[in-house]
């Protein structure tokens, strides 16, 4: 969850990227090869500089138009294999890297799917839409170049130190001397940059999630005319951003600063060195030429490394958050042989069942024990925080009980699939949600690959059809974003004929009516009642005159279920019931 803060070795998380590159390895091989093509290539330039100068110095007239003709003649064809190799490496190369993008994405949204609520009950949205995409896109580029950067140089610097070798021995160990100390700078500035970088990925949730909040709040912000207080905030944290991007600019700057040092001391010692083992007769102009070219060759190696670090460390902390919410425990699952439930009659119990939402936090629910007949419908009521959605939410599984069971036709319901579980209940809430899309599309969410038919019956049970066919496009109609072109009993309406297509044994109707106007919450309450014939219904109520026909009422404190009854003997016992009735009654 967002609250865990975490930082995983790089060795730990290339470890796990590896197996991302197992389904690529083909690509990967071929990419590599043609890395190392083009680093041939460019290190056959500095032996063939040598030559020519070693041949001048020594003996001009073996330089003969042939010779001159056959040395054009292979760097000609070194350049066409590495242009090849170069485009290979450009085109299929990102397209791998984008291919291992969308995998991770995949994988990263199949677990998202399989969190329980109490993930979403901590997590900004904001925070995990930046892990699927930003986070993301960085990756691409790390999982294309990493390999091959790390390859080039890596034969560079072996190819370099060996030929160097073979001219003279001192110098190419003084030259490389000041290799180490640049390493023990990388990883002093990698360190920062890795810190930085995640602070950085991680504010960008921050502005995404004050934006989906502002945005999505849009109605209650102009309102109150609290225009100015979203831009407020909203630049606040744009600041923070523009603070830690300006960071990590400075740390990068000073990495590269750092290297220009090193650069020059190298070339330095190379000039130096070499003027004085020239002016011995221990170094041929030739060679001092090969050092030259081939501390340039190794330096301009070195820079694309050092370019490359900022792309490694973003990668590496896009590594990281992605498999901090990879690692975020499935709290709910199947257990091992749950089955499918069938040909369910309605049957519930409630046993012994206690609830708490965390460790810290007291019980919700305690020792509960409760039993509901097939067909039969129960009211909930009570103060709020006395746990009547808790007791609902324990009945699909959004949550586990902490204590106790629940059975459904007299089995655990933790032997059953979640799945087929959910499948079998059907919840009507108060704030309806539905998907950018259309009606159709909305309602046939209810049962996938539902017909055009079967869509329209289940509208005209829910009271929807005659409104629905006056909208512009009928059924066909964009509802917009949370449906938000549609009014809240229109919405109900749509939500109900969603349960309609699903057809449920068991039903949950939370406080399904209470954000409605009387005539939209009369049509929804005549759409419920037709709803609920034949199921086990479970009413959350607030509106008391709504639950006056349930079978039975269970009013709960925070002491549990204090009474339980039909409406008429709650009101004849004049109990906490009675005495919430009549000051409901007479608000009204």
């Amino acid at each position: 969850m967002e609250k865990q803060v975490r930082t995983l070795p790089t060795g730990t998380l290339v470890k796990r990227f590896l197996p991302y590159f197992a389904k690529h390895k083909k690509t990967v091989a071929f990419d590599l090869m043609c890395a190392s093509l083009t680093t041939i290539c460019e290190l056959v330039l500095p032996m063939i500089v040598s030559e020519i100068t070693s041949r001048g110095e020594t003996n001009p007239a073996s330089l003969t138009w042939q010779f001159v003709l056959t040395m054009g003649g292979i760097y000609l064809l070194l350049r066409v294999i590495d242009a090849a190799a170069n485009y290979f490496m450009q085109s299929v190369g990102h397209i791998m890297g984008s291919k291992m993008e969308t995998d991770m994405r995949g994988d990263l949204f199949h677990h998202l799917q399989k969190l329980s609520f109490g993930y979403y009950s901590e997590a900004k949205v904001g925070q995990i839409m930046a892990r699927i995409t930003s986070d993301l896109f960085q990756v691409t580029e790390f999982a294309h170049h990493c390999p091959e950067e790390f390859l080039i140089a890596g034969v560079k610097i072996v190819v370099s130190f060996t030929v160097l070798c073979t001219k003279n021995v001192p110098l190419t160990l003084l030259m490389f001397a000041v290799l180490p100390f640049m390493l023990v700078f990388a990883k002093h500035f990698n360190a920062k940059m890795r810190r930085i970088f995640k602070e950085r990925n991680k504010q960008v949730g921050e502005i995404n999630a004050q934006v989906e909040d502002s945005l999505l709040g849009i109605r209650v912000v102009k309102s109150f005319a609290n225009e100015q207080i979203e831009e407020d905030k909203f630049k606040k944290g744009n600041l923070r951003f523009l603070d830690l991007k300006a960071e990590s600019y400075k740390v990068m700057a000073q990495f590269g600063t750092s290297n220009r040092i090193f650069d020059g001391l190298m070339y330095i010692i190379i000039v130096m060195a070499g003027a004085l083992l020239i002016g011995k007769g221990e170094l041929s102009l030739g060679d001092f030429t090969a050092y030259l070219l081939y501390a340039t060759v190794l330096l301009n190696s070195i820079r694309r490394i050092v370019e490359f670090t900022e792309q490694f460390q973003q990668g590496m902390t896009g590594i990281d958050r992605f498999f901090e919410v990879l690692d975020a425990p499935i709290d709910i699952t199947d257990a091992e042989g749950a089955k499918d439930m069938k040909n369910v009659k309605g049957a519930v119990a409630f046993e012994n069942v206690s609830f708490h939402y965390g460790d810290d936090d007291a019980e919700v629910l305690h020792g509960l024990n409760l039993t509901v007949e097939p067909g039969q419908s129960i009211a909930l009521v009570g103060p709020s925080g006395a746990g009547k959605t808790t007791l609902c939410n324990l009945l699909p599984r959004f949550y586990d009980v902490t204590g106790g069971r629940i059975l459904i036709d007299g089995e655990d319901i933790r032997n059953f699939t979640q799945k087929s579980l959910r499948e079998a209940i059907g919840v009507v809430q108060q704030d309806v949600y539905l998907f950018a899309g259309t009606v159709h599309e909305n309602i046939a969410y209810g049962k996938p690959g539902a017909t055009r038919e079967e869509v329209i019956e289940a509208a005209k049970l829910a009271g929807a059809h005659e409104f629905i066919s006056a909208l512009p496009d009928g059924y066909d109609t964009y509802t917009g974003e949370r449906g938000v072109r549609l009014s809240g009993g229109q919405k109900q309406r749509i939500s109900i004929a969603r349960v309609f297509l699903k057809n449920p044994p068991i039903l949950i109707l939370d406080e399904a009516t209470s954000a409605l106007d009387n005539e939209s919450e009369h049509i929804v309450q005549q759409s419920l009642e037709k709803l609920a014939k034949g199921r086990t219904v479970f009413t959350i109520a607030h509106r008391l005159t709504t639950i006056k026909g349930a079978d039975v009422i269970w009013v709960l404190t925070e002491n549990g279920v204090e009474e339980m009854g039909d409406h008429k003997t709650l009101i004849e016992k004049g109990g906490i019931y009675a005495g919430l009735y009549a000051m409901y009654t007479s608000d009204r």
